[in-house]
């Protein structure tokens, strides 16, 4: 057997840069780095000498740099990853929260931390946290509930075993999800003789598993007898690659189709069979079609609260749940009829047994009647005086865009208000992270976004509380030439929680600046992004916004757009409830009249 002597550092990037996916490329893109003294001489070293074939990015922010790395391979279905390292101690427990994200979402990423020495020899090292009662314990502990994959490297020859399986993970529909590799600084260092072998360029193909006869079986029976179906497209249909599949499926059997977050943009907003939102930030219509459903057929969907309005929107008495999906995990949920296979070989299967099988699909004046009142509230505002709105902000940058334009947020007020009311008209042309909701995930997931598809226009719409949280990465941007689009919504604090807080009866607190702070806060947003090099200005009104986002269009230098907006308004229609609970006791008459209407609203789950 021929070998190579290799630093186990110098192994590990090797071997990723010769994985490939199905389609030729290499599967891991690239590895964003910040060096600190546990991972600067060893993994350091190590990309430095393949950098021409595995590229390095320098981020800010551990954490932002790992969100960059994961919008990637969201907008790309998973079909290439990156990895993500960083030094012991704080560095790594910046990307905790990112791993989280990815686990939620089940999108690949690869966490290098550096860890403490595996020789133990000058134990405690800088940033070392000392567990009294367990000598085997470093930060890197805390990926384990949020990694799919968890290894800690004190040997070279462990990446024999560990990185077949980190890829392992990654690739697999069912399993995909972060993988941590906890890397000891001192075995990074330590040499080795490596199989030649097992470095040769192999392809790592995404399965797609078939359903099983009985589930398969049941499924086609549930299909078979149910008079008012509703299919709930989420982001697994993306992932499968089946959105031509779902649209042919619904338009042979007219059924509806709703949306999840993660599942917006499966179908064109105009088609007639798809009504939009579903859930607790749903349009009117598609909250309608899914309360009447007497089959609630999931595709690809976790059943998250938002989506099920905390299981509370489904109403018909008769209903029941078919869950297609990859992972046996969520086709089990809520008692559903489990039906385990890809999404798209699930579809065709269960075209063909349903033969010439159709329903009778909704009254389309039920979705006419909705965007009649989304086109109404996203309209400019006909005073000029007074502050617009987020809907209207909405509004204006989807009149601005194209056809292929990505339009990306995460937490705060505009992931309810742009899944209501966002028109996406082409697959992936919606990326929105509201599995895990994280706040600061816009600056460095529009990056990545970018840097997935350079041919798509990304226009990444902010609050002023979430940009304020990350945005360091917008210097990242500007200084690799990725050209992104801003559009900071300033509202002068957490206004989205600010309404939760006074919907649930409480008084107005800690949310808004002006109940926050003794002295008045007023951030030049426009003047805080010229600062690390993007295009940056601050409209006043609505048609001001417009015409700074048709000038940014043929730019292709990163572009900022301020706007002061109301903090208080939301859409009338639509939304469903939200299990948020209400205290029981309270001085406040208010509070104790939201728990009233908690409780009444409770009485209608099923």
């Amino acid at each position: 057997m021929k070998t190579i002597r290799l630093t186990a550092a110098q192994a590990m990037v090797r071997y990723l840069a010769n994985q490939m996916n199905e389609h030729g490329e290499p599967y891991i893109a690239g590895v964003w780095a910040i060096f600190g003294h546990g991972n600067v001489a060893g993994i350091g070293e190590a990309l430095h000498g393949i950098r021409d074939e595995l590229p390095t990015l320098r981020g800010q922010n551990e954490q932002s740099m790992a969100h960059a790395a994961i919008a990637y391979a969201k907008q790309l279905r998973r079909r290439r990853a990156m990895a993500v390292t960083s030094s012991i101690g704080p560095g790594a427990l910046n990307m905790v929260t990112a791993a989280a994200l990815a686990h939620v979402n089940r999108l690949p990423v690869l966490f290098i931390p550096g860890d403490v020495f595996a020789n133990r020899g000058p134990d405690p090292v800088l940033q070392q946290i000392e567990d009294f009662g367990d000598g085997t314990v470093s930060v890197n502990d805390c990926f384990r509930p949020v990694s799919r994959y968890f290894d800690r490297i004190m040997r070279p020859e462990q990446l024999l075993t560990a990185l077949p399986r980190a890829m392992r993970t990654m690739t697999d529909p069912a399993d995909c999800g972060p993988v941590t590799l906890a890397f000891c600084q001192d075995v990074q260092a330590e040499a080795y003789d490596y199989p030649e072998s097992f470095f040769e360029k192999r392809v790592w193909r995404m399965r797609r598993p078939e359903p099983d006869r009985a589930e398969f079986e049941a499924a086609v029976a549930a299909l078979k007898s149910a008079k008012n179906p509703v299919i709930v497209a989420g982001g697994g249909v993306h992932f499968s690659g089946a959105t031509e599949t779902l649209k042919t499926f619904a338009e042979k059997h007219r059924i509806p189709v709703v949306e999840t977050q993660a599942g917006k943009s499966v179908m064109a907003w105009d088609h007639p069979l798809n009504f939009g939102a579903v859930g607790v930030t749903g349009t009117e219509c598609a909250n309608i079609v899914s309360e009447k459903a007497d089959l609630v057929f999931g595709v690809g969907t976790r059943f998250q609260d938002f989506t099920t309005g905390s299981w509370a929107l489904f109403k018909n008495p008769t209903r029941k749940i078919l869950a297609l999906n990859v992972q046996a995990y969520d086709s089990a949920k809520h008692d559903a009829i489990p039906l385990t296979a890809d999404a798209k070989i699930g579809l065709e299967q269960l075209s063909a047994a349903l033969g010439d099988k159709t329903f009778q699909a909704p009254d389309p004046a039920i979705k006419n009647g909705w965007f009649a009142k989304a086109d109404a509230v996203t309209n400019a505002p006909k005073d000029s005086n007074s502050l617009p709105t987020d809907m209207q902000v909405i509004g204006a940058v989807q009149r601005s865009s194209r056809d292929n334009t990505v339009v990306m947020c995460a937490a705060g007020t505009m992931p309810g208000e742009l899944h209501q009311l966002w028109k996406a008209k082409l697959p992936l042309s919606y990326h929105m992270e509201y599995g895990f909701s994280c706040m600061g995930y816009e600056v460095a997931g529009g990056l990545g976004i970018k840097m997935a598809e350079p041919d798509r226009d990304v226009i990444v719409m902010v609050g002023d509380g979430s940009y304020m949280m990350m945005n360091s990465e917008l210097a990242t941007a500007v200084g690799m030439g990725v050209k992104i689009t801003l559009v900071i919504t300033d509202n002068r604090g957490y206004g989205c929680i600010n309404r939760l807080q006074m919907g649930t009866g409480g008084a107005e607190f800690n949310n808004l600046y002006a109940h926050t702070n003794v002295n008045p806060i007023a951030i030049d947003f426009a003047a805080h992004a010229a600062s690390m090099g993007a295009v940056a200005s601050k409209v006043a009104s609505i048609a001001e916004l417009e015409t700074a986002l048709a000038a940014t269009r043929e730019s292709t230098v990163t572009t900022v757009i301020v706007i002061d907006t109301d903090p208080y308004p939301t859409p009338d229609a639509g939304g469903h409830f939200w299990d948020v609970a209400v205290p029981e006791v309270s001085p406040r008459a208010e509070v104790n009249q939201a728990r009233a209407r908690y409780e009444a609203a409770l009485k209608e789950r099923h």
